[in-house]
């Protein structure tokens, strides 16, 4: 997808306010860490605790899916900073189960419309392989930012 002007690269402007924003929120709770943030691509990373693990020991599919989503969010809102956006979908493929390590989680934006932003996520583990994949999408909530 294509930078919109006005918004700034690194997502620089967007990353304070979303930090402070998600401090002491299940964001935080989860324990996942900010790699990077723009307007193209926001990347987190988890280090996997027994906590995350199900009753099999694998990361749980609900890790997953609020990563997912949380990334997916934080894209949607690096390209449009100052509008307030929830989640209206979100389609998880569970591609490989992950039991340690450090997984890496990246989002970015694929559609916007005046209303609506759409994205895709995905979740790594350690060595790059591909554990699960995502689409959502994101509704702005009218009267909210610009």
């Amino acid at each position: 997808m294509e930078k919109r002007s006005g918004v700034p690269e690194g997502g620089d402007a967007f990353r304070p306010q979303a930090e402070q924003a998600a401090k002491g929120t299940f964001m935080e709770v989860l324990g996942f860490r900010w790699e990077s943030v723009s307007a193209a691509e926001v990347a987190l990373t988890l280090k996997v605790a027994r906590r995350h693990l199900n009753h099999l020991g694998i990361v749980h599919g609900g890790v997953h899916a609020s990563l997912l989503d949380s990334a997916m969010g934080l894209a949607a809102m690096a390209l449009r900073p100052g509008e307030e956006m929830v989640t209206t979908n979100l389609n998880i493929h569970y591609l490989a189960p992950l039991r340690t390590g450090t997984l890496r989680v990246t989002a970015s934006p694929v559609h916007e419309t005046r209303h609506t932003v759409t994205a895709q996520g995905r979740v790594f583990d350690e060595d790059g392989g591909l554990a699960a994949f995502a689409t959502a999408s994101f509704r702005v909530r009218p009267g909210k930012g610009r």
